[in-house]
């Protein structure tokens, strides 16, 4: 095993796992377990009466959490906003010249 990976155990529907990571990753992997415990919360009392399989609120956390994954992405997209800018940094330059 790589020396800068070291294991760590986190739980996840009341299962633990052992997993390498690196060290620089151990708080946002911690994160996301908790993350995931959370959520696990929510649907369980959301769906305390009727009777839900672990694997089920899984897949619905997984869902979830991949749409919510998705959302930042489109929302942290720049390239819409470098393409605007380096086209009025052309029409600039252009005018500039022009002068």
């Amino acid at each position: 095993m790589d020396d800068d990976k070291f294991l760590i155990h986190i739980e996840i529907a009341e299962k633990s796992y052992g997993i390498w990571i690196k060290r620089e990753e151990e708080q946002i992997v911690r994160e996301a377990a908790k993350a995931i415990r959370n959520k696990m919360l929510q649907y369980r009392q959301r769906y305390a009466k009727s009777d839900v399989d672990v694997k089920d609120l899984l897949a619905m956390v997984a869902l979830q959490l991949s749409i919510y994954n998705l959302q930042l992405k489109d929302k942290n997209d720049t390239v819409p906003f470098t393409d605007k800018i380096q086209e009025l940094t052309n029409k600039m330059e252009a005018f500039l010249k022009e002068q």
